[in-house]
């Protein structure tokens, strides 16, 4: 796949010499340390030049460049949306181009969409810009795409239900080992019930009852015994009859 289409050729802006000669050296002493790639010292000399040249498009668009490569995304942003208060229509539409590199990189692609399209009004033959923007309307569209879960989550995904799966068993073994335990509980204590002796059925007599009536039945051939002597010693009397 053909890699994003970076700045333009002709990215830096090069002063004019209308501008005093310390602040052009400036200038071009920064172009030459970003087209070197050392981005952090074209800043510095970019910022040397900024007291002199308050709200210059050009060097805001120098700025965001060095800002943009070296990472600086967000303030690169800023920086572009102020070089686009020019008038000239090759800065704006290099403004906008690169503007829309640096939403990209950010993964911005729906405002890096409208920036190429604001740099192809400018410049329809812009090859680099619709380039770009076929590019950023395909990975905005694979970003809106549900995102498949990683090897990783799966994994923990299958762990916890596996982990689910295995307590909802263990619960199950304990309550089918608790009803069991129920059960034969339940049937020891039948068997129980059934060895001990039954309990007495109040109609039957009591060892107190029965002492009382065997004791009255002493009182009363006690009695019997005394009557059947005395009837004998009636009997036997032979006295004179008065």
């Amino acid at each position: 796949m053909r890699a994003l289409c970076s700045f333009l050729a002709a990215g830096l802006v090069v002063f004019s010499t209308a501008w005093a000669e310390d602040h052009v050296d400036l200038v071009k002493k920064g172009n030459a340390a970003f087209n070197e790639g050392d981005y952090k010292k074209a800043l510095e000399y970019y910022h040397a030049a900024e007291p002199d040249l308050p709200e210059s498009p050009e060097l805001e668009y120098n700025l965001a460049g060095a800002l943009a490569k070296d990472g600086a995304y967000e303030q690169a942003v800023d920086k572009y949306g102020k070089a686009l208060n020019t008038g000239d229509m090759n800065l704006g539409a290099a403004a906008h181009y690169n503007l829309g590199n640096t939403y990209f990189w950010m993964g911005d692609y729906q405002n890096a969409i409208g920036s190429y399209e604001a740099c192809l009004k400018i410049n329809p033959e812009d090859m680099d810009a619709k380039f770009n923007l076929e590019l950023a309307r395909r990975m905005l569209k694979e970003q809106l795409k549900p995102q498949p879960q990683d090897q990783n989550q799966q994994q923990q995904q299958q762990q916890q239900q596996q982990q689910q799966q295995d307590q909802q068993q263990q619960n199950q073994d304990q309550q089918e080992k608790e009803d069991q335990q129920q059960s034969q509980q339940n049937e020891d204590q039948q068997q129980e019930q059934q060895q001990q002796p039954q309990p007495r059925d109040e109609k039957e007599i009591s060892r107190e009852d029965a002492e009382r009536i065997l004791n009255a039945l002493k009182d009363d051939e006690l009695d019997v015994q005394k009557k059947i002597k005395h009837e004998a010693r009636a009997k036997a009397y032979t006295g004179k009859d008065w």
